[in-house]
């Protein structure tokens, strides 16, 4: 090994200089056993003739070989290419062999150049192929262990820029195609996931990488629940997109994707209708730095705009979403012209400025309090942000001639017992009675659940607390939620706002609802932990539940009413909700209103549970400060429900 050492630290010419004094000792060599295989006689010797044919025959070669770059590749990651340069070299001089013969009149067997070109491929790639598993052997022996899950393109791209690696090396391939098993590919064994444990022990494997390709049809619930089993980290690689923008490389590892955790396949939108209400149009969205707000801004530019306006309170929010849209943008020439605005939806005025100034078409309505406990304990501020908030950008909206105004809803609208819910389904209303009182702007509302991944999100607080060796904390035994991806949940909005007529309110089909305590578990068990139990003291991470938090229900629902109607979409369906008339709504938000200038705490609970919300809180409501009656100062006093 000193001498492997020696060789590795000698300067890159001299490496070179020795590979081609060993490959024209190794020809000579091949095309004297050639011979002497050919002639059978081990004490042959070649003439004067002969000797000059094989040694031009072999600078030759060499000659190809330095043309055909054989001699900067390097050794310790030489691949198939450097194999078949070798094959090319070797065919080249086998005929230069013949044509030499001939030239010198000399003796040249015909089966002497096809001995001497396997001779010559053995002898050349072999001593390559020998020093690179040398070099390779002691990096080899120090990685990790780890398994493939697929046998696609980007399982195979996966094995192999490990192989390059210093950090992992794969050790088989899982499939769930029974057809597959014991077969082998670049070299490694495929192995069936039903005996997944039992060579997972095998192999020392220490943690598992999904490398599922984008049109897999590969059952993703039963995947996961097999891994599960399994005892190891279960990983992920990059997305397709992520690869092609160049924003990550195959072999950057990463914790399980969310849409992973929901063990289904993602929800696809329709994007002829999507493009066709975004193409060289001018869009706003409020809320752009949010987590929904933001996904929304990387799907509609993908669409190209003639503008996007970013409408976003954060500095911060909006300087880095801002930043990212416009590398997208550079990256993939979509030639949008990107405007970022700081703004408050409170503010009327700016909102109409903004739209008019930039002839706003669209609006997708993100911006809003969500976190229900935050929301508990700030009721005016939650009231004049999510009710009057949108108000104000709604009559904006109307003032500046805007096409299309979409609000982000949620299911906690849905009978709610907190006054987040409340809020956002007075937000609802509001827009319906809009829609009624005029039809110059379309207005629609999209509802759906919890977003695997948003801000407030389970699946960053659980994995937080994994890491940090527990306890994972849950509410309730029995509580459950819809999930969806915000990508998914993104494209399904953009969908819907291509349906709007007028005062809908569509909803999302989140497919089955997730118990929280399952997918904790889940989340534990796909880390490579083990839960601990009353039943299993030894585990490493406890589940302990935490009793309900104010305003929280053990379950959400998505629809108010029965019977919703289908809609070209079939994950988007659209309710039949209870609406008012501009006239009936008016004086409750008169007082909701005037409650929220008073901060009179109780009077705003009042108005939310008297207007048709179907409000019901769930205990008592602490504002905090909220509570205190006390008028705010004419210069922070917000302007009047009532529309002039």
């Amino acid at each position: 090994m000193k001498i492997l050492d020696a060789f590795l630290e000698l300067p890159r010419a001299q490496k070179r200089a020795i590979s081609v004094a060993s490959d024209i000792t190794l020809l000579l060599f091949a095309i004297w056993a050639s011979y002497a295989l050919r002639l059978e006689d081990v004490t042959w010797l070649p003439n004067r003739g002969q000797l000059a044919a094989s040694v031009l025959t072999v600078l030759v070669t060499v000659a190809v070989f330095v043309k055909l770059g054989l001699y900067r590749a390097v050794i310790r990651y030489l691949g198939d290419k450097a194999f078949i340069t070798i094959l090319y070299g070797v065919a080249v001089s086998a005929l230069a062999l013949i044509v030499f013969g001939f030239l010198f009149q000399v003796l040249v067997p015909r089966s002497v150049p096809v001995i001497y070109g396997a001779f010559a491929f053995v002898f050349v790639s072999g001593t390559r192929l020998g020093i690179r598993m040398l070099v390779n052997h002691p990096f080899e022996r120090n990685k990790e262990s780890v398994a493939i899950v697929g046998i696609g393109e980007t399982a195979m791209q996966l094995a192999s820029a490990l192989r390059q690696g210093t950090e992992y090396r794969p050790a088989f391939f899982i499939t769930l195609d029974k057809a597959s098993h014991k077969t082998t590919i670049n070299g490694l064994p495929v192995i069936s996931i039903e005996l997944i444990t039992k060579n997972i022990q095998k192999y020392s494997i220490e943690r598992i990488l999904l490398a599922l390709d984008p049109d897999s049809r590969v059952d993703r619930k039963l995947l996961l629940e097999e891994l599960e089993k399994a005892s190891v980290p279960v990983q992920t690689v990059p997305s397709v997109s992520e690869l092609v923008s160049g924003r990550a490389r195959i072999n950057d590892i990463r914790d399980l994707e969310i849409e992973d955790l929901l063990g289904r396949p993602p929800v696809a939108a329709t994007a002829q209708g999507i493009s066709e209400t975004l193409y060289q149009k001018v869009v706003l969205v409020t809320g752009a730095g949010g987590s929904i707000g933001s996904e929304l801004c990387r799907q509609i530019i993908r669409h190209k705009p003639r503008k996007l306006v970013l409408f976003e309170r954060s500095e911060f929010a909006l300087y880095s979403i801002e930043r990212e849209l416009t590398s997208i943008n550079n990256v993939d020439g979509l030639g949008v012209l990107i405007e970022p605005l700081l703004g408050s939806i409170t503010h009327e005025v700016r909102c109409r400025k903004v739209m008019e100034t930039y002839g706003v078409q669209t609006v997708f309505h993100a911006a809003a309090y969500k976190h229900v406990p935050l929301v508990e304990h700030n009721v005016i501020e939650g009231v004049m942000n999510n009710v009057f908030g949108t108000l104000r950008v709604a009559e904006a909206a109307i003032g500046a001639g805007v096409d299309r105004f979409v609000l982000i809803s949620t299911d906690k609208a849905v009978r709610p017992t907190n006054v987040m819910g409340a809020s956002k389904r007075m937000a609802e209303l509001i827009l319906q009675a809009l829609a009624r009182r005029q039809s110059k702007t379309v207005f629609s509302m999209v509802r759906f659940g919890n977003v695997l991944g948003s801000s407030g999100s389970v699946v960053p607080l659980f994995r937080d607390q994994i890491r940090d060796g527990g306890p994972v904390t849950v509410t309730h035994p029995d509580i459950i939620r819809y999930f969806m991806t915000i990508p998914e949940a993104s494209q399904l909005v953009l969908q819907a706002c291509s349906m709007g007529k007028g005062g809908e309110v569509f909803v999302l089909d989140m497919g089955e609802p997730v118990k929280i305590a399952d997918l904790a578990r889940k989340m534990i068990h796909l880390m490579g932990l083990t839960e601990k139990t009353a039943d299993q003291p030894e585990g490493e991470i406890e589940v302990r539940f935490t009793g309900l938090r104010p305003g929280e229900k053990l379950y959400e629902e998505l629809l108010i009413g029965n019977s919703p109607l289908a809609t070209s979409h079939p994950r988007i369906l659209m309710a039949r909700e209870v609406a008012l008339e501009w006239q009936d709504l008016e004086p409750l938000l008169e007082s909701l209103m005037i409650a929220s200038q008073k901060f009179d705490c109780d009077a705003v609970i009042q108005t939310l549970m008297e207007a048709p919300t179907g409000f019901k809180p769930s205990g008592s409501i602490n504002g905090y400060l909220d509570s205190v009656t006390e008028d705010r100062s004419e210069s922070a006093k917000p302007q009047s429900a009532k529309v002039n």
